[in-house]
């Protein structure tokens, strides 16, 4: 019996990339791109259009980030597959993507192939995490001191994230389509949790944390 093909819809804020991921899929039989996106609200809308078995979602994009799009397509449909793809390969990156809902995750540095291979598992229920992030979750798993980064839920994550990326209050609130006392309040909470006092403090242990590279 023919299997069903894999529907895909790919989310990268890069058209080069994505037709890099397009071409790469149509080389392997079961593999079909029903649908593209470049942020997370067109992503959000192109999943309700296509209704994919599989989406291949990254982190960084323009306005609100991957991890804030794995929430929305959740909410939308708790069954959806999300497979996380970035370049990203810190523990936190992953393990806020995971409480998201993200259902796998791969780095940009990994082989192509094993894209192909995290793919068809997501679609079939297992959870591919590639090499890199398994070595860096263990890692931080053994780690003595904690940053109060995992407590952060994954709004607080990827408001932080838009801080230490030097976004005012302004264009974070009309990115996620809140108030400005919205994101102050989310401001504060975040410092609270992380035990910071200031932006520059919140820098510092993004740094530390390899959530932003040295200027």
């Amino acid at each position: 019996m023919t299997r069903k093909p894999i529907r895909i819809l790919l989310v990268d804020d890069h058209a080069v990339v994505r037709a890099g991921y397009r071409t790469l899929l149509a080389k392997h039989e079961g593999l079909i791109v029903v649908g593209e996106a470049s942020d997370a609200a067109s992503a959000y809308q192109c999943y309700k259009k296509t209704n994919p078995d599989v989406v291949i979602m990254d982190i960084s994009m323009p306005g609100r980030g991957g991890i804030d799009a794995i929430v929305h397509i959740r909410r939308l449909d708790p069954h959806a597959r999300i497979l996380v793809f970035t370049i990203h390969a810190g523990a936190s990156y992953a393990l806020q993507a995971f409480r998201a809902g993200a259902r796998g995750y791969v780095t940009k540095s990994s082989q192509p192939e094993l894209l192909v291979s995290a793919v068809r598992d997501v679609a079939e229920g297992r959870i591919p995490i590639c090499p890199e992030i398994s070595e860096a979750l263990a890692l931080d798993r053994v780690q003595e001191e904690k940053s109060g980064v995992q407590e952060l839920s994954p709004r607080e994550f990827e408001i932080f994230r838009m801080l230490i990326d030097a976004r005012s209050t302004d264009d974070i609130a009309s990115a996620l389509n809140v108030s400005r006392k919205t994101v102050a309040n989310y401001h504060y909470s975040i410092k609270s949790k992380l035990g910071v006092a200031s932006d520059i403090e919140l820098v510092l242990l993004g740094l530390r944390q390899g959530l932003l590279g040295p200027a």
